[in-house]
């Protein structure tokens, strides 16, 4: 399964826009990278991986040579390195518009289970992770006095899961961060919204179900909708709350799960196995 599933959405008002992704190497990261550069925009990639990240580059710059697409391999939790890679993207590009904050890691073990040091490591990446970009990033837009930043929250932050004590509470915090950072920065016109996807066909979830971790077919008559998402249902939604057209969306966790939190029966056994 291929996560190169790309966006159908446009919005004129985002060309020439800046943009910065991360965790762009791979996964949801990448195809909304690749969304916003088919948009017409400036994208910086950041990713840990700068090999792979590397490549990601090289093939969107190829695809898109009128634009600044630019690569910096840097971990989200160093607050130097990610303040160095914005604003130089800043000068470089005139603008910070879009900071999605994307990075994030799974960490999946019975709670009386879970070794402490996976728990402070998915705390420090999907949650301090997100307040050091957003916080790099909305110094620049607050001062610019525009911008938007989107974090990568989970339907796993407004429902529940066994065996993700570490995961659901992370990402439930960054839906409550972003509600923070929306009532402190509306008034500077920094607008800061989350997305919160179900299950989503990429490589990983592929290879889950691969390893006997996922059942596809149990997930699928889980959700409403019969279907997981798309990584071009996500991109489309950040490209929707990137641009002008939801001017007056602020503090809000977008959901985009075919119904799965909605539907009050709960998480079938056979689906998840909290391996």
């Amino acid at each position: 399964m291929s996560d190169t599933t790309t966006a159908g959405a446009v919005y004129a008002d985002l060309r020439g826009r800046s943009v910065s992704v991360t965790g762009a190497a791979r996964g949801l990261g990448l195809s909304m990278a690749r969304a916003f550069a088919a948009g017409g925009c400036h994208v910086q990639l950041i990713d840990i991986d700068g090999e792979e990240l590397d490549g990601v580059r090289a093939r969107l710059a190829a695809a898109h040579p009128e634009q600044t697409i630019e690569a910096s391999a840097a971990s989200v939790t160093d607050p130097a390195a990610i303040g160095d890679a914005l604003g130089g993207f800043q000068e470089r590009t005139g603008s910070l518009d879009v900071m999605v904050n994307n990075a994030g890691i799974s960490a999946n073990a019975p709670s009386l289970d879970l070794d402490i040091e996976l728990w402070k490591r998915s705390v420090d990446i999907n949650l301090t992770g997100v307040f050091v970009c957003a916080q790099a990033a909305g110094r620049i837009m607050t001062a610019q006095g525009r911008g938007v930043v989107l974090n990568t929250s989970s339907m796993y932050g407004v429902v529940a899961a066994p065996a993700r004590a570490a995961y659901c509470a992370s990402k439930a915090a960054v839906a409550s961060l972003t509600k923070v950072l929306a009532v402190e920065w509306a008034s500077a016109g920094v607008r800061v919204n989350a997305l919160a996807p179900g299950y989503v066909e990429t490589d990983l979830v592929a290879s889950l179900a691969a390893a006997g971790r996922l059942d596809l077919t149990a997930l699928r008559s889980r959700t409403p909708l019969s279907r997981l998402g798309s990584p071009g249902d996500i991109a489309n939604l950040a490209l929707f709350l990137a641009s002008d057209v939801s001017a007056n969306i602020t503090g809000q966790v977008m959901v985009s799960d075919g119904g799965w939190s909605a539907d009050g029966f709960g998480i079938t056994a056979t689906a998840v196995t909290g391996q």
